[in-house]
């Protein structure tokens, strides 16, 4: 099985190929960070293909995928894990160009990848796409604005995808994690603010990115004929937050 990861330099991207590797199948490890993407197949072998990429910018993807070996180009399981939150702001107090790096990443990035993959998946009657969503895109929270709504329609584009590929023997499928720690998504969403970011986690048990690890391979294991279409995530020290409620 050939699988290819993006935003595999760190977090769950890199837990993901450690995980795939560990079972022997060929991993396409990409993100914008050549020196992490190195070291990390440097530590996985030869079943750990380096590729410098961002997902944001659509000639660096067909270039990437341009420069596959012949032997690499039959991608069974996409792994759109490439995405960030930025900011906690309020709507009327976050920073746009935040929201635009967002948007540009989690939804742009990840459709224009889909799209890069999918129809070769489709000839051939058989692949899985994984796309990493969060239980942000389902449930509100202040200051959530936008990073939700990236994730909502992570959410509504798998379920679209599945409408789509229906006979075609192509699946897909959407991870949304919770409350998530090491990690640099809270760092990166408090712009290296690590006191901030270790805040978020002090004295709960999160879900890990082995967790997603685990839960990526279990997805890709299963007989073809099933489709996950959804797994929600959370640890069980996390809920639901209450209605917000400005009185008087």
């Amino acid at each position: 099985m050939i699988v290819f990861i993006t935003g595999a330099s760190s977090g769950f991207g890199a837990e993901m190929a450690r995980t795939f590797v560990s079972h022997g199948h060929q991993v396409v490890i990409s993100g914008r960070r050549k020196d992490r993407l190195d070291a990390l197949a440097a530590e996985l072998g030869n079943l750990a293909l380096p590729l410098a990429m961002d997902v944001t910018d659509k000639a660096s993807i067909d270039d990437a995928l341009a420069l596959l070996p012949q032997s690499w180009r039959q991608i069974d399981v996409l792994i759109n894990n490439a995405g960030l939150a930025l900011g906690t702001q309020p709507a009327h107090e976050a920073a746009l160009a935040d929201w635009e790096t967002m948007i540009a990443t989690n939804c742009t990035g990840l459709v224009t990848m889909t799209r890069a993959v999918l129809p070769s998946m489709v000839e051939r009657g058989s692949g899985l796409i994984i796309n990493l969503g969060s239980i942000a895109g389902a449930y509100p929270y202040p200051g959530g604005n936008v990073y939700g709504a990236t994730k909502a329609f992570v959410d509504q584009f798998t379920l679209n995808l599945r409408a789509d590929l229906v006979g075609t023997g192509v699946r897909a499928t959407n991870i949304a994690p919770g409350l998530c720690g090491g990690t640099e998504f809270s760092n990166v969403r408090y712009k290296g603010d690590d006191a901030a970011a270790s805040k978020v986690y002090e004295g709960t048990v999160p879900l890990s990115a082995q967790d997603i690890a685990a839960t990526a391979f279990w997805i890709a294991s299963l007989p073809p004929h099933i489709n996950i279409n959804l797994i929600e995530m959370m640890p069980t020290c996390q809920g639901f937050g209450p209605m917000t409620i400005k009185r008087g």
